[in-house]
């Protein structure tokens, strides 16, 4: 266990573990979910170990004999575990009894949904606290309590060093490599997906390319409510042998299934003023990382780094995208511990869009902009200021997250954070 770096998440599954009876931790695969999860069991039983798998199938009675607190790694492998664990907690098991780790969802579905009885944690690949590039000096939790605290801090992280976490990865087995050998583990964990986990999921990939093309377009979408159709015509321009609709719903199911979607849905209010929002999902893969690898883009792609100047942006909007999906990724880790839930606000005609909206589980929201800059101007907050014009009181606080140096708040009270600075 030497090197492991604290979650987010390891907080939740204590909390959790120290009153519930069974947990389990879903999420892709290399997101670390057996390395958080093992520092917590007594018994493990590893079910992509052939072996194992057959042991528990011939003698299932073993589950509730096992020292607690038991582990089973990979549930989805064999999915009468679910069951029987269900069934564990209907006869009284103590807390923390059960622990299970998933990378998919089932292909046949367990018999009971274990709502009640089985709670399910969200483990995503990590998020810029974790992985201890900065110390953050704001919480998230702290902006939704509305108190409208001050803010304060100040980091040296750039430009540069966004991209470069960008496309470093939050999948800790990836991010510790570098250069050519990151991107070919990057490229091994695509093709995996094509070659192997989608027919692990019962779907066989006729035409492997077609696939590989929808994933790129897909990732070209990211950050943007793109329609699933201009996916489909990017991904298969000049190609007069489209496939089916029903291909790339599969296409979406699956890849949903094994938790490399992450898309942020419409925020929808019920408040009559606010009845003419936008209800399509912004796209997001789990990891941005992923998102440049398809597109082939590396910091040198993404940034123009001429010799004796401070680099910049290339021409285009693909890196303003990706750093979106990574404060993204930021704001779906550090808001589960907090309850609340990340959407995206946009008008149907457009003329107003608020990047993400943090929304309290009592439906108060933080509002939040994305700035891939080092400035924050008037400009960049005047879709927080109209918010506040539409809904009062119900916006607890705003903020733009941004990638200059200083935390602090505007005169009009919005809060402007580097990524870096924002933690839980």
């Amino acid at each position: 266990m030497a090197g492991y770096l604290q979650r987010v998440v390891d907080q939740e599954l204590d909390d959790l573990l120290a009153e519930l009876p069974a947990i389990t931790l879903d999420g892709p695969k290399g997101v670390g979910k057996t390395e958080t999860a093992v520092r917590r069991a007594r018994t493990v039983l590893t079910l992509d170990d052939p072996g194992q798998r057959e042991l528990l199938i011939a003698d299932p009675g073993r589950l509730e004999r096992a020292a607690p607190p038991v582990l089973v790694d990979e549930w989805q492998l064999h999915p009468p575990v679910w069951d029987l664990v269900r069934r564990g907690v209907d006869r009284g098991a103590e807390p923390g009894r059960f622990l299970l780790t998933g990378s998919a969802s089932p292909i046949d579905a367990p018999t009971h949904s274990g709502a009640g009885r089985i709670v399910r944690l969200r483990m995503r690949p990590m998020a810029l606290a974790e992985r201890g590039v900065e110390t953050p000096t704001v919480s998230l939790r702290a902006l939704l309590s509305g108190a409208r605290d001050s803010v304060e801090g100040t980091t040296n992280l750039g430009l540069e060093a966004y991209a470069e976490e960008i496309v470093s990865s939050g999948f800790p087995g990836i991010r510790q490599l570098s250069g050519r050998a990151r991107r070919a583990q990057l490229a091994g964990y695509l093709e995996r997906i094509v070659e192997h986990d989608f027919p692990e999921q019962g779907h066989l990939v006729r035409r492997p390319a077609t696939l590989r093309a929808w994933l790129a377009a897909y990732a070209a979408a990211t950050a943007t409510t793109t329609s699933y159709n201009a996916i489909l015509d990017a991904a298969t321009a000049g190609d007069s042998d489209k496939p089916a609709k029903t291909t790339t719903i599969a296409y979406r199911d699956i890849l949903s299934q094994l938790w490399l979607l992450e898309s942020v849905e419409a925020w929808l209010p019920t408040r009559k003023q606010l009845n003419r929002l936008g209800s399509a999902p912004k796209h997001h893969l789990a990891d941005p990382a992923l998102a440049a690898a398809l597109l082939g883009a590396d910091t040198r792609a993404l940034l123009n780094n001429t010799v004796g100047k401070r680099p910049h942006v290339r021409d285009g909007v693909l890196l303003g995208q990706l750093f979106e999906s990574l404060v993204t990724l930021d704001l779906q880790v550090y808001a589960q511990p907090a309850e609340a839930q990340v959407r995206h606000l946009r008008t149907k005609n457009g003329d107003h869009e608020v990047d993400l909206i943090v929304e309290r589980p009592d439906r108060r929201v933080l509002g939040i902009e994305v700035k891939l800059a080092p400035v924050v101007t008037d400009a960049d907050v005047r879709h927080l200021h109209w918010l506040q014009s539409q809904i009062g009181d119900e916006l607890v606080d705003a903020a733009v997250i941004y990638t200059g140096p200083e935390a602090y708040r505007r005169q009009d009270g919005i809060a402007v954070i580097p990524a870096a600075l924002l933690g839980p």
